[in-house]
Parts: C-alpha cells; sequence; structure tokens
C-alpha cells in the first residue's frame, strides 16, 4: 500500500541550487517512488554557525510502498552520490541534506528516524515549503500548518524559483 511521505531538501555548497534540483530528479528516481509535487526553491540564512553560506531549501511530497527505514536508506544513498559528508557537525555547511518530515500520520520517536522531523514546526524554511506542496496539512501531534506559521511569527523565505519537475510530464 502506498503512503505519502514529506521530504525536507537543503544544500549550501558546491552549487546549491543544482544539488537540489537533481536530487528533486534522483528521488523521482527510486524505485516504489511516485514524486507528486515539488515546491520552490527558497533562498534562507543558515541554523547554527553562521559562517557559511546561505542555504537553499525545498520540499517534495511522494506516494511510496517503502517502509521508513528503507526510504530513509533511499535518501542517505542520495546524499552520498551528492558528496555528503557527516562530520561537519550538527548545522554544518554541506551538499545536500534530505530530511524525512512527515509519512503518513507515522509517530515516532526512534533515535534514528523521528518522524514528525523534531525540529520542523520552528523552521520557516521547512514550514513554507510544504505551505507550497499542501495548504491543508495537518502535522501529526503538532496541528495544522498554517496554525504553526503563525505560530512561528517569521516572514517567508525568499522564494527564487520554481523546480524543473513537473510531474504530469513524467
Amino acid at each position: 500500500m502506498a503512503a505519502t511521505a514529506y521530504i525536507g531538501l537543503g544544500s549550501n555548497l558546491a552549487g546549491p541550487t543544482q544539488h537540489i534540483l537533481s536530487a528533486i530528479e534522483d528521488i523521482h528516481s527510486i524505485e516504489s517512488c511516485s514524486l507528486t509535487h515539488a515546491s520552490r526553491l527558497y533562498e534562507t540564512t543558515p541554523i547554527g554557525p553562521q559562517d557559511q553560506p546561505n542555504y537553499i531549501n525545498a520540499a517534495v511530497s511522494i506516494n511510496t510502498s517503502l517502509e521508513p527505514y528503507e526510504l530513509l536508506a533511499a535518501l542517505q544513498h542520495i546524499e552520498n552520490q551528492h558528496g555528503r559528508t557527516r562530520d561537519t557537525g550538527r548545522w554544518g555547511a554541506r551538499t545536500l541534506d534530505l530530511d524525512i518530515l512527515l509519512y503518513e500520520d507515522l509517530v515516532s520517536n526512534d533515535p534514528i528516524l523521528t518522524i514528525p522531523h523534531p525540529e520542523l514546526h520552528h523552521r520557516a524554511f521547512v514550514l513554507y515549503p510544504l505551505l507550497d506542496l499542501d495548504k491543508d496539512l495537518e502535522i501529526p501531534k503538532l496541528g495544522k500548518l498554517q496554525a504553526l506559521i503563525k505560530t512561528l511569527n517569521e516572514a517567508a523565505p525568499r522564494a527564487i524559483q520554481s523546480p524543473s519537475f513537473n510531474p504530469m510530464s513524467t
């Protein structure tokens, strides 16, 4: 049975816009996954150390028959193909970061995979791309997406472009 999942994308090294656009296509190519929507791309300032380039962020929604840990493995494989290293610290610069934000209405506090993503309701660079995907989205245990954005009380990050992915053309 297919599940709907939402994935956050971020990059701030080595041509971040191209990494994001390429990763969207890579996610679309995962066996047992169907990319349904992609958000606009947003430019955002980094969280944590400020001595790094701005990030490019986006989100996608997919339908998948993969279980959450199988999806995580597939996403980590894509990160590795994009030169992702895990030695830059929690908020360090990176070529590509892919996070499972939501997987159906699953709530998991597993140390390897926490769903919903534990910080998504505090981050404009996650909430606004999700808003592009589904204005009526409800986040398990947190509430409606639009209410979370109001609670955040931050301006929307700057949208820089729409992705080239069009599910109707594939």
